[in-house]
């Protein structure tokens, strides 16, 4: 059983800066592959950005590709979502997201855990 808490939403203008911090309960978080999602109204869950349980691998939206950056610490349990260049289209609920067996998916019915997610909103 892995518990998920993100933080580091909040509102911000258009070409700013956030980070976003997923903590992760449980002892066996190398375990796991993490992603992060976003769900914007009327729309479906769509992923960020995931990484593989050693942060070896990674893998980006194209939407996001180059402006925000998927880490992990291993030791702190937790994962990381620094996001740069914000366009109003970044807003949305983002959803820390664990699979079983390390890897990166692209698909939210990969994944096994899911913490309650923190809003994200861009200003024009």
């Amino acid at each position: 059983q892995v518990q998920l808490v993100e933080s580091g939403g909040g509102l911000v203008q258009a070409g700013g800066s956030l980070r976003l911090s997923c903590a992760a309960s449980g002892r066996t978080f190398n375990n796991y592959g993490l992603g992060w999602f976003r769900q914007a109204p009327g729309k479906e869950r769509e992923v960020v950005a995931s990484i593989n349980w050693s942060g070896g691998s990674t893998l980006y939206a194209d939407s996001v590709q180059g402006r925000f950056t998927i880490s992990r610490d291993n030791a702190k349990n937790t994962v990381y979502l620094q996001m740069n260049s914000l366009k109003p289209e970044d807003t949305a609920v983002y959803y820390c997201a664990a699979v079983l067996g390390g890897y990166t998916g692209s698909l939210p019915t990969e994944y096994d855990y899911w913490g309650q997610g923190t809003q994200v909103t861009v200003s024009s």
